[in-house]
């Protein structure tokens, strides 16, 4: 049967209590003030980031999923008007707020054509007479587009805060932790193993905590910012695509 040498160390000296007590939550309550502030801070960084991940993660499954099916209904139908009623159901999907913004703009410039002309089209892209009508489109899918963006970026610069500043908060209690089991040396005049070890394993548990913070957000962010690139390169594909049916109505009603 062996012993780690500091607690043979400790044996040895009669300090067999509450000393040898190695687990991380005794460090922590026998740690200062500071460092008990910053790993508590560390906690809360660390929570908020598990919070958004597993928040982003659903929106971005919710998305993908009703991206598609509105990709399938865009496919196969040929009445815009139907696949605007299908639109509406669709409020995760980043592609079908993109069509419905157009779609709305164009049913706006359609009734602006009926007052002008008394007609009565049955698809109100049968009004597109002009290029002005297709800029104001455009305009509006891009709008639509960049509230997207916004809407899915949203809490990622708390991951991307979590993962630059806690390893330098978990540093800073350590490094407090460490000047205090210095002093603690100093007061106690020996530098022996019993004496230094326990303040220095105290300080590094800060360092654990700024690394354990960090590396969840800075995994996530890069994941998530991954997945924004492939909603946005979706968006412009369908804009595009979009616009195009646009025009071609302009073409062949001009």
């Amino acid at each position: 049967m062996t012993f780690d040498p500091w607690i043979l160390a400790l044996m040895a000296t009669g300090q067999v209590g509450r000393e040898v007590e190695l687990g991380v939550f005794s460090m922590i309550m026998r740690s200062g003030l500071l460092v008990q502030l910053v790993l508590l801070t560390l906690l809360l960084m660390s929570v908020m980031t598990w919070a958004i991940i597993f928040y982003k993660w659903r929106m971005f499954r919710q998305a993908e999923a009703e991206n598609r099916r509105f990709h399938h209904l865009f496919l196969n139908q040929q009445r815009l008007s139907l696949i605007h009623e299908g639109a509406e159901e669709m409020t995760f999907s980043p592609v079908a707020s993109i069509f419905r913004a157009g779609y709305i703009e164009l049913v706006r410039i359609s009734r602006a054509r009926q007052q002008d002309s008394g007609m009565h089209p049955e698809e109100p892209a049968g009004l597109i007479k002009d290029v002005d009508g297709t800029e104001n489109i455009n305009r509006a899918l891009s709008k639509a587009a960049e509230t997207e963006l916004t809407r899915l970026e949203r809490a990622l610069p708390f991951l991307a805060t979590t993962g630059s500043t806690a390893p330098f908060i978990g540093l800073f209690g350590t490094v407090w932790g460490i000047m205090n089991a210095f002093r603690n040396i100093g007061l106690a005049g020996s530098a022996s193993l019993i004496s230094v070890a326990p303040g220095i394993s105290e300080a590094l548990v800060a360092t654990a905590a700024g690394l354990a913070a960090a590396i969840p957000a800075v995994v996530g962010y890069n994941y998530f910012i991954q997945k924004i690139r492939v909603v946005d390169n979706d968006m412009k594909t369908f804009t595009a695509e979009f616009l195009n049916i646009i025009e071609r109505h302009f073409r062949r009603r001009r």
